[in-house]
This record gives C-alpha cells, sequence and structure tokens, in this order.
C-alpha cells in the first residue's frame, strides 16, 4: 500500500464531495432567493416585536424600507433585467431600535414622565415588544436612554434567534437535498474509493481536477461547469455503473450488496451535507504540502547550482 495512492484516492473522494456540495449550495441559494425564505424567518421575529396587525406598519418604515434587497421578480426575469423589492432579510440591530422607538412614538418625546411613557407604551399593538417594555417600567425603568441600552440587547437576541432559526431551517433542507443529489448521481463511496483505488488514470484525473480547484482560490462556479467536471467522474461511477453480485450469487451476497450500498450512499450524504467550503477548505491544506514541498526541492536545486557555479 502506497501512502501517495491513500492520498490521491482521498483527494479524489474530497473533489466529489466538493463537486456535489458546491451544486447542492447553489440550488439552496436560488431556492432560498426565490421563496425568500431568510426574509420570512426574519419577518416571524419582527411580529413578536410588534405584533401581527401593525407588521406592515413598522417594515414600511423609510429606514427598514431601505434594507429590502433587489433581486429578479421571477425565473425569466434575467432576460429582460425585471428587479423589485424583495423581503427584508438582515436588520443591523441599532437601525431596529431606531425604527421600534420612532414606530412607538419613544423618539418623538425624549423627556417622559412615569405617566405618559405608561400610557404611550399602552397603545403598542399586543406583542412580545410591549411586554418587554411593561416589564422594564415596573422595574422602574423610565429613563428613555436606559430604555433604548435594553431594547438594543433585547433586540440583538432576537436578530440571533432569526439567524438561528434560518440556519436551522437552511440545514435540514441542505441534508434533504444532499440525499436527493446522492441519490441521483448515484455516488456510494464505498464503490467510488474501490474505483480510484484499482483505476490508476481515474484516479489521476481526479487529482489533477482536485489540484485544479484548490488553485482557483475560491473561485466560483456555474451549475453547468459543475455538473461538466462531475461527470467526468460520473460516468464511471454513477449507478449505471453499479457493479452488482455475479450470476448465482447467494441471498446473503444480495443482502451484503444492499447493506454496503445504502452504507455507500449514507456515507456520501452525510460527507456532501458539510458544505462546499468545508471540502475545499481541506483540498487546499491536503494540496498546499505538495506544492510548498516541490517549491522547496526547486529552491534547493537553484541553491545547489549556485553554490555548483560560485565554486567553478
Amino acid at each position: 500500500m502506497s501512502i501517495s495512492q491513500v492520498l490521491e484516492v482521498a483527494l479524489g473522494l474530497i473533489f466529489v464531495y466538493y463537486i456535489l456540495g458546491s451544486i447542492i449550495s447553489l440550488v439552496t441559494q436560488w431556492i432560498n432567493e426565490f421563496f425568500e425564505t431568510r426574509g420570512k424567518a426574519l419577518e416571524r421575529y419582527l411580529v413578536k416585536i410588534v405584533g401581527d396587525k401593525k407588521i406592515g406598519d413598522f417594515i414600511s418604515l423609510p429606514q427598514l424600507q431601505a434594507l429590502r434587497p433587489i433581486r429578479y421578480k421571477g425565473p425569466l426575469s434575467v432576460f429582460g433585467a425585471v428587479t423589485e423589492p424583495k423581503k427584508i432579510e438582515k436588520i443591523p440591530v441599532a437601525t431596529l431600535v431606531d425604527a421600534f422607538f420612532d414606530f412607538s412614538g419613544l423618539t418623538a418625546n425624549q423627556e417622559l414622565n412615569l405617566l405618559q411613557l405608561a400610557e404611550l407604551i399602552d397603545k403598542l399593538p399586543e406583542s412580545e415588544g410591549k411586554r418587554a417594555f411593561i416589564s422594564w417600567i415596573n422595574q422602574g425603568v423610565t429613563n428613555i436612554e436606559d430604555l433604548r441600552k435594553r431594547t438594543t440587547a433585547y433586540f440583538t437576541g432576537m436578530m440571533e434567534q432569526a439567524a438561528a432559526t434560518f440556519r436551522a431551517n437552511a440545514r435540514s433542507f441542505v441534508i434533504l437535498l444532499s440525499i436527493g443529489v446522492t441519490v441521483l448521481f448515484g455516488t456510494d463511496s464505498i464503490q467510488l474509493a474501490k474505483t480510484l483505488w484499482v483505476n490508476a488514470e481515474l484516479r489521476a484525473l481526479a487529482v489533477a481536477k482536485a489540484e485544479a480547484v484548490a488553485a482557483q482560490e475560491g473561485a466560483t462556479a456555474t451549475i453547468d461547469d459543475l455538473i461538466h467536471q462531475l461527470s467526468d467522474l460520473t460516468i464511471k461511477i454513477g449507478w449505471w455503473q453499479t457493479e452488482h453480485p455475479a450470476a448465482g450469487a447467494t441471498v446473503m451476497d444480495w443482502v451484503l450488496f444492499v447493506i454496503l450500498k445504502i452504507i455507500g450512499l449514507g456515507l456520501t450524504v452525510a460527507a456532501v451535507s458539510q458544505g462546499s467550503s468545508f471540502w475545499y477548505d481541506l483540498l487546499k491544506k491536503l494540496t498546499s504540502p505538495a506544492t510548498s514541498t516541490s517549491s522547496s526541492k526547486s529552491s534547493d536545486g537553484t541553491s545547489s547550482s549556485s553554490s555548483s557555479s560560485s565554486s567553478g
């Protein structure tokens, strides 16, 4: 067993995981943008702050409207460059605090006694934000600046929860999409490793592509580019190249085949769902030592040559 051969097989596997992960990342991005999933997750937390009845008025505030991302109106809008504002996806906490104070009338009333402040907060729609203010007032917090500090801390937590909710939903979707893509391509990690191990030509091709990807310094690619790169390998590892048990195989042979196939596909799903950036970083780490070693050898050779010349 050669260490270099083991490394080449590992690079081949990582390259396939990177390509599949990149495809999933691109598709996930398209779906998130089309269905505005990030904006919807944020909006659910804005409803907690100002209530369901007034969410429209709150989002209509100028400082929030300015945060709406501009994207294509639909899948075919790219041909006519037809764009429109989408749902707000991210709000700086300071901007959110200013917007809430404008919305509640606290900005225009910096000097308020306890009764005036209570009456102003009482006019707010029923929401978690209103209950938080009532709780602070009951605790004796009546200074506007103190309320602003507490509101900032409160909204910081709410925005972090909104981001965590989106990430959790996106993670679930990535796992489901990883299963779909893995089954679609029939990328069995066990079979792929075996194929790379015995096929020196395919292994060399995979290593060359892996090194080329690592040298791109994170350059993005289109879905067509990714599938084209994968096709050179998939044509040898897809469903149509699955090695079935030989004729006359026993039931146990078929049971073992199915179990290994499920494990192989499961390993691919687990690997691909880690994300393309994870595998890209690993490719960089595995290919860099080889590059640095060759560079050092080159410089050593140059030094020797220089020494010889000066001796002569």
